[in-house]
């Protein structure tokens, strides 16, 4: 959601933690607050008391489950079926609501647990709900957000062929569902279909761009490409050399806002809000949707959304770029969609006050007060139909607030229109006119790199790599290793390879990315700070076979090109062997007896890679696909911890951090057990060597 305090590179100080009491110090009680949304009468008078009372609870906790919608489902219906009866009928929990699937998300892929954390910390019963979500997240089948956070994405109606612009992207949460929107192929159930369109995230703030990274990385996609710029200038890049200028089908601007809409989860709005907080920002959000506004396509959409309650963030924001435009964006009626969910229509009036808290009129000369938050008229309200803005409110449905607009961009005249944008922000004295290419633009520039220069001296995550992206010549020699060995089909885009390394030569890993996020690499490395791209496809190995170990991360990209020589199917027997022991060998496998077919079928293939695949049920609803190295001696499955816990936890109900504990306990009591006899046995030796010399 909106990004609270930020304003772009600089920045105030809302929201920064300085000298400030801790959480359970804080009292929930802020007149200024109260006298203001009184004020606004955006909540009758009856209901007030219920609004504020549900901002002072803390919020349920809500997640949606990830992935394809085949595999979704499986997730769906372990919770439902094994998970959630835990959590029913519950001493102590008669008073909240049985955890539900949310009724306005799509195919009942979202849940949502009313029980309060100091209620689900006593229950014994909770322990198994916090394992399913633990392993769950790790591997990118579940995300935990915030129930009102999702519903921007849904609107924006991404499709796999888009180019999706998120312009101020992190933590990273509605970016990832605009990742999974872009690989989801509504008219077809074929998993092995690949989006052209792709996902640029971009964000501000050079830490956060990385952390952003974290969000993204577990879904394993080659169509997303994180950058790192002010939203509000935001730079043109091109698809093809000298070709025009790329406009964005679907673009996200989730702004940087006050968060007063967040009060449930972020206790210190309630000392922090102030009058001036949403005419500080009005300004900066402005400018974003602005220039969103200017980088979307004719026929695009844009979502502009706030976690803020405020109409100077909210409706002002949005009516300005709609006078702006003149009749050439509108917004988009979104009352049917998502049904289920509660919402508001937008206001098309609303009271202002300044940062002293007194009510202002139409601004004069002398006023600080920019004029676009002021409402506006009655005449100029019929024709920009604000009322489809939607408002969520807290006590509707257990929920934090929202603020949620569809812009649609008219197909015709749309050149001519972007001239009158910017001869109109020119005659307004607009401080940056983000289409220039003025002396003033270029200082702004220049102070961006020297604050980037300096955000790179903070801690970043410690896998962050700042090495640049190069890709690998097409004869490269131990590219061709790779190609020869899995005997890769040349249908594969070979040439969308790279290293993320200065040398420019494979060294330890190779990436690979979608060919339209090279066009991006390759034509606007002058233009784009990039920061994250890519799925690993090869890490080397010390092997005589072959150097190169393909990944799992990307087998969904690479598996309709590899020959079914190397594709051999077992059973759930075998695989739970293969993910209790790291390296089993040979032998182990074969006395096993849990799969002789297979063991006949790999003694055929010569040392290294295969694949293997496995149904998970008999309807074959769910099939498992992995890269399993065969040594000389052992087999070695190619699953990464979190993944190995989540399968033997969701196939087979074994929890591996338990089962390893348990060992390492058991493995402790044998070493203790050992020393003790080896000490008894040197002390005898020593007390019979002494009988002797004194006999």
């Amino acid at each position: 959601m909106g990004k609270k305090g930020r304003r772009g590179r600089g920045g105030n100080k809302l929201g920064k933690r300085d000298d400030r009491q801790s959480w359970d110090q804080v009292t929930q009680e802020n007149e200024a607050w109260e006298k203001y949304y009184r004020a606004l009468d955006l909540i009758p008078n009856d209901q007030f008391d219920l609004f504020k009372s549900t901002c002072k609870e803390t919020l349920p906790l809500t997640f949606r489950v990830t992935g394809s919608r085949k595999h979704a489902k499986i997730i769906a219906n372990l919770f439902q079926e094994k998970i959630m009866p835990l959590l029913e009928n519950v001493e102590g929990t008669e008073s909240y609501n049985k955890p539900f699937s949310l009724p306005w998300y799509p195919d009942n892929l979202a849940f949502q647990i009313d029980l309060p954390k100091q209620v689900i910390k006593k229950l014994p019963q909770y322990a198994a709900v916090q394992k399913y979500l633990l392993v769950e997240n790790e591997v990118g089948n579940i995300s935990r957000q915030e129930a009102v956070s999702m519903i921007p994405p849904l609107v924006l109606d991404v499709e796999p062929h888009h180019h999706v612009l998120d312009m101020c992207a992190a933590p990273g949460s509605k970016t990832a569902q605009l990742i999974e929107s872009l690989h989801t192929f509504k008219d077809s159930n074929d998993e092995t279909l690949k989006p052209t369109g792709f996902v640029m995230a971009n964000d501000s703030d050079y830490r956060r761009s990385y952390m952003l990274v974290h969000q993204i990385k577990r879904l394993n996609s080659s169509n997303v490409i994180v950058v790192n710029h002010d939203a509000q200038m935001f730079p043109k890049m091109r698809l093809e050399e000298n070709g025009p200028y790329v406009k964005f089908d679907r673009i996200l601007c989730d702004v940087p806002c006050s968060g007063d809409a967040t009060m449930r989860k972020n206790i210190m709005v309630w000392k922090e809000w102030r009058f001036g907080n949403g005419i500080g920002l009005h300004p900066l959000q402005l400018n974003i949707l602005k220039r969103g506004l200017q980088l979307l396509k004719p026929g695009g959409r844009l979502v502009y959304s706030t976690c803020s309650l405020n109409p100077i963030e909210n409706e002002a924001v949005v009516a300005s770029a709609l006078k702006l435009w003149d009749g050439k964006v509108k917004l988009v009626d979104s009352s049917d969609r998502l049904p289920g969910l509660i919402r508001h229509e937008g206001i098309s009036s609303w009271r202002v006050f300044g940062k002293d808290g007194e009510e202002k009129q139409q601004p004069l000369e002398d006023d600080k007060l920019p004029a676009t938050v002021f409402p506006p008229s009655d005449e100029e309200a019929k024709d920009l139909h604000l009322e489809r803005c939607m408002r969520v409110y807290p006590q509707d449905q257990n929920t934090g607030g929202f603020f949620i607009t569809v812009f649609e961009k008219e197909a015709e005249q749309e050149v001519e229109q972007e001239k009158e944008v910017t001869n109109a922000e020119n005659k307004r004295g607009a401080s940056e006119t983000v289409e220039s290419e003025t002396t003033k633009k270029q200082k702004t520039e220049e102070s961006e790199v020297t604050t980037v220069v300096k955000q790179r001296r903070e801690k970043l995550p410690i896998d962050a790599n700042e090495e640049p992206f190069i890709f690998i010549e097409k004869g490269n020699a131990e590219l061709q290793k790779c190609w020869d060995f899995y005997e890769v089909s040349d249908d594969f885009s070979k040439d969308c390879t790279l290293v993320r390394n200065a040398t420019g030569e494979p060294l330890r890993s190779i990436y690979y990315v979608a060919p339209i996020i090279k066009k991006i690499l390759q034509l606007n490395e002058q233009k784009l700070r990039f920061i994250y791209t890519g799925i690993k496809l090869f890490v080397s190995q010390k092997s005589a076979v072959c150097p190169w170990r393909i990944q799992n991360e990307c087998l969904n990209v690479i598996r309709p090109y590899i020959p079914a020589s190397r594709q051999l199917e077992t059973n759930l027997e075998l695989l739970k062997l293969l993910l209790l022991e790291a390296s089993p060998s040979v032998a182990e496998i074969r006395n096993s007896n849990a799969d002789p077919k297979f063991m006949d079928d790999v003694a055929l293939l010569g040392e290294g890679s295969c694949f293997v695949k496995i149904k998970t049920d008999k309807d074959g609803n769910e099939e498992l696909f992995f890269p399993l190295w065969k040594g000389k001696s052992s087999f070695n499955l190619m699953v990464n911890k979190h993944e190995t816990a989540e399968l033997l936890y969701r196939l087979y109900g074994i929890d591996k951090a338990a089962l390893d504990k348990k060992k390492a306990e058991e493995n402790a009591a044998e070493e203790k057990e050992a020393k003790e006899a080896a000490d008894a046995d040197t002390n005898a030796t020593e007390s019979e060597a002494k009988s002797e010399e004194q006999n």
